[in-house]
């Protein structure tokens, strides 16, 4: 196996740091360094590159999640070294960070483009923009009871002069899902390194647990691209029920990796290290 290299080593550590320090200090960490909507009240600027560094939350000794972390860093060791090996460190690190960025940035476009159209479906309610604001950001489990009456509040008084319908609610909801739900995780950086990978080494063969026959790179990756292009288009798992996962991220980080070592071999580039 490829011995890890420097800078590969420090995004482990990096990653592992911020994993430890957020289950440490749940919510506030989340909120400050994942990555939300625009229109969300918890974004912040420095979130594209923050929430790379961000995995899923452990919940109540439930450690599911540390397979989100496992599979990423694992990835990340596996093909970041290689590509280390060949380019160096500033190469290598500059383009796991564009890949990174590009990836929330794909995620923040498509995010926003479904949230419009979710609420172009509200236009008929004639409201404001301040109105949207509130609605998108409210907290809505404190919107009802337990009965499931919804109590007095700004949403309910909005909701009440609008005359919102039960199909309106709907459709709320669920721009308020995109728009409430951050993006977290490093596999939008990890897909541009598979991209790379297999623009470098294509007959190399890759597998999968639960796909006993190795396949060559370059179908691997870009099936696997397809499968998520799918999924989000479909808004769906791989494994079945809801995704929870940014599939748009992977195809923004792929895409960004993709045009970069296009661009470095037409310039010559892709043997050329910068260190």
């Amino acid at each position: 196996m490829m011995p890890i290299t420097p800078t590969v080593k420090q995004l482990l550590i990096v990653n592992f740091l911020f994993f430890v320090g957020s289950q440490l200090l749940g919510d506030v960490a989340y909120q400050y360094l994942s990555l939300y909507d625009i229109e969300n009240d918890s974004f912040r600027f420095w979130q594209p590159l923050t929430h790379m560094f961000m995995h899923a939350e452990v919940y109540n000794g439930n450690f599911s999640n540390i397979m989100h972390i496992a599979f990423n860093m694992f990835a990340l060791y596996s093909f970041g070294s290689i590509l280390e090996h060949y380019w160096g460190g500033i190469k290598f690190l500059f383009f796991y960070i564009s890949c990174g960025l590009g990836a929330a940035l794909l995620h923040s476009l498509v995010n926003y483009v479904h949230i419009q159209l979710l609420l172009d479906q509200l236009s008929q309610l004639s409201l404001s923009a301040s109105d949207l604001h509130l609605l998108l950001n409210a907290d809505y489990t404190s919107v009802f009871d337990e009965n499931g009456q919804m109590v007095a509040s700004q949403v309910s008084k909005i909701m009440e002069k609008a005359q919102f319908q039960q199909a309106d609610f709907n459709t709320l909801i669920k721009a308020v899902q995109l728009c409430q739900t951050p993006a977290v995780g490093a596999s939008g950086a990890i897909y541009g390194l598979l991209v790379a990978f297999a623009f470098m080494a294509p007959n190399a063969e890759l597998g999968l647990m639960f796909i006993p026959i190795p396949i060559k790179a370059k179908y691997f990756v870009p099936g696997l691209l397809a499968v998520d292009l799918y999924m989000g288009v479909r808004g769906e798992s791989i494994f079945g029920g809801a995704s929870g996962i940014a599939h748009f991220a992977h195809i923004g980080g792929a895409l960004v990796g993709f045009l970069m070592v296009l661009y470095w071999k037409k310039n010559q580039f892709k043997s050329n290290r910068w260190n």
